[in-house]
């Protein structure tokens, strides 16, 4: 199905969000060395910024998806298409968009000078860090940062909220209780993921620029980089019923005597 779909391919982008950070900070961990080469660093940048911006796209996507499943189901099957070219589209478009914003913000980054000694108050290479340490002047890319920010991050936001404001307004017209019980299952997964996301997003960069702790800033992005990318394959698996029904099975085969 086209939910499936994008599911398949969050998944996979959660799994280069994670493997962008993660590994480094295992073996920094293990070699008690938290060294980064310059071409390290930068790395990391471009693709954490690559992965952030398709889960928000694919996030939105997912929620167009739920907009269309419950506002017209009898056209779902014509507009969400499998065989169709317009999923195709929609992820094709999330990672153009994500992949023209990482390079863009990738080369502001490479114009800046930057002194010697430097130390990242942060776990990764975040590119809010990086900016703010380097020795020449950051007008352009602060301004680039917030320009993306709007477009990556409040647009994508703005039309989940669209949709779900339409989805809640035909819900409450369902006259049964076990109606809208089924309607809100279905995007109750999805609807988890995206408070998670974006709750830990807002709440890092909201909070360091209240507070300017950058230990507080470098927890709360572990959270986002690292937990909620790990959460969403469960809070999928564990509302999905065919998913379920497929490990009671794998279970009960274990657990049956040979």
């Amino acid at each position: 199905t086209p939910m499936h779909f994008f599911l398949a391919n969050l998944s996979f982008a959660d799994i280069g969000f994670t493997s962008t950070t993660v590994p480094k900070m295992l073996l920094n961990i293990q070699t008690q060395n938290k060294a980064i080469t310059y071409a390290g660093c930068l790395s990391q940048v471009f693709l954490s910024i690559i992965f952030a911006g398709v889960d928000t796209f694919l996030l939105t996507a997912m929620a167009y998806d739920r907009f269309v499943a419950i506002c017209h189901p009898l056209h779902y099957i014509v507009i969400m298409n499998p065989h169709d070219v317009h999923d195709g589209f929609l992820l094709l478009a999330s990672w153009v968009l994500s992949l023209l914003d990482s390079l863009l913000h990738s080369l502001m980054v490479l114009r800046l000078s930057f002194c010697s000694q430097l130390q990242i108050p942060h776990f990764f290479c975040d590119l809010d860090q990086v900016v703010q340490l380097a020795c020449s002047d950051t007008f352009l890319n602060e301004l680039l940062i917030y320009l993306a920010a709007g477009v990556v991050g409040m647009i994508p936001l703005s039309g989940i909220l669209f949709s779900y404001s339409k989805i809640v307004s035909s819900v409450l017209k369902i006259s049964s209780a076990s109606g809208r019980y089924k309607a809100f299952s279905t995007c109750g997964s999805h609807l988890c993921v995206v408070s998670l996301f974006y709750g830990m997003v807002l709440g890092v960069y909201l909070s360091s620029d209240a507070t300017h702790d950058s230990g507080d800033s470098a927890i709360a992005s572990v959270m986002y980089t690292v937990v909620t990318p790990m959460l969403n394959p469960f809070i999928y698996s564990l509302t999905n019923r065919d998913i379920k029904q497929a490990l009671g099975r794998l279970f009960s085969c274990r657990a049956t005597p040979t």
